[in-house]
């Protein structure tokens, strides 16, 4: 528990005394994030926070994972690193979209291949069991892309990237520790670190966003936590008293917010006969702003309904995985369409107020 104590001060104090010298630096050199058609700010505000943030995590992770278990954990790095590389020249010098891809795909091939994240078992989902290698390769690749990406496209306003992450490295971290993952716990709980010390600059009005640097490094690394999570109830099923019989299905809850909320924007996109790549403000935080609600507020729902949905998905660990995904996925369609008929209902109100 010490260890873990440890990693997190370190993480936290690292990014908390790197943010003000980096503010300072691109105050200075005038690199800012100015405001555009799509943005939730008014003001030019510096966008190189991730630097800060990789900065505490790694520093944190290195110094205190057990040895014995820095194996793995060295191309889980090796993959950050390149994330970083890609991260913090775009947030300095915005670079095509395919080549950032490239180097995500890269990144998420070191981490199947070299460092063994991947899923290679979907527990019957579907009627899934065993997956051949190609399609364990396929699948855990397109899943840490995407999920990379998911977290880069919820980085829309204050806090709420870094909050959703938040919950979710504390998840999986407690999970880590009482199933007796240390060093997986470590690697939580330094990430967490770094985000507290983050979202101090991050609340409203923010000081600094994390770019892309900080969105790559909390996406690529809630993805590994989430299919490490699921490898490690399966391979501790019947022997960890933690197991967690619906390991995959808890993950999704866990991921949920970001992952339905850019398949949605995508699937509106493509509907509307638009590229799912075109930047737009239909995301549900733009959404809620909107609404009226000011960025902390959108924040703090979004995430007290993705605790909802988690703490639901606990609750039903023990259906069918299949009817738990469809439980799931109702919840979550029905949340949206409440919040589609409020904003429906708030604009109707807001002009009649405008006629009056």
């Amino acid at each position: 528990m010490f260890v873990l104590i440890l990693s997190f001060i370190t993480a936290f104090i690292i990014t908390f005394v790197a943010v003000p010298a980096i503010i300072t630096v691109a105050t200075s050199r005038k690199l800012y994030d100015l405001p555009n058609t799509r943005s939730s700010h008014e003001q030019p505000t510096p966008s190189l926070g991730g630097i800060a943030m990789f900065g505490g995590a790694i520093v944190s992770i290195i110094l205190w994972t057990p040895t014995d278990y820095f194996g793995q954990l060295q191309y889980i790095l090796g993959a950050i690193i390149l994330l970083f590389l890609v991260g913090s020249r775009d947030d300095l010098v915005p670079i095509p979209p395919v080549k950032k891809l490239m180097i995500q795909l890269l990144a998420a091939v070191i981490l199947e291949e070299k460092a063994k994240v991947s899923l290679n078992d979907w527990w019957g989902i579907f009627g899934i069991h065993q997956l051949d290698r190609p399609a364990e390769f396929i699948f855990s690749v397109v899943a840490i892309v995407g999920i990379i990406n998911a977290y880069n496209l919820i980085d829309g306003i204050n806090g709420l990237a870094g909050g959703v992450a938040l919950m979710g490295t504390l998840f999986f971290g407690s999970w880590f520790f009482l199933a007796g993952h240390l060093e997986w716990a470590v690697v939580a709980v330094a990430l967490a670190g770094a985000i507290v010390a983050f979202l101090h600059y991050n609340a409203t009005p923010a000081k600094i966003f994390m770019g892309d640097t900080g969105s790559m490094l909390i996406g690529v690394l809630c993805a590994v936590m989430a299919l490490e999570f699921i490898s490690l109830n399966k391979s501790g099923e019947g022997i960890n008293p933690w197991f967690i019989p619906n390991a995959p299905i808890v993950a999704l809850a866990v991921l949920l917010f970001p992952i339905y909320d850019t398949l949605r924007v995508f699937a509106l996109r493509i509907a509307q006969g638009k590229s799912p790549f075109k930047a737009d403000k239909n995301h549900i935080h733009h959404l809620l702003l909107k609404g009226g609600k000011s960025h902390i507020q959108a924040t703090l729902i979004i995430l007290f309904f993705n605790i909802l949905l988690i703490t639901f998905t606990l609750l039903i660990k023990d259906l069918n995985l299949n009817l738990e995904l469809l439980m799931l996925t109702t919840t979550a369609l029905a949340l949206n369409a409440t919040m589609a008929t409020w904003l429906k209902q708030k604009n109707q109100n807001i002009y009649q107020e405008n006629l009056n």
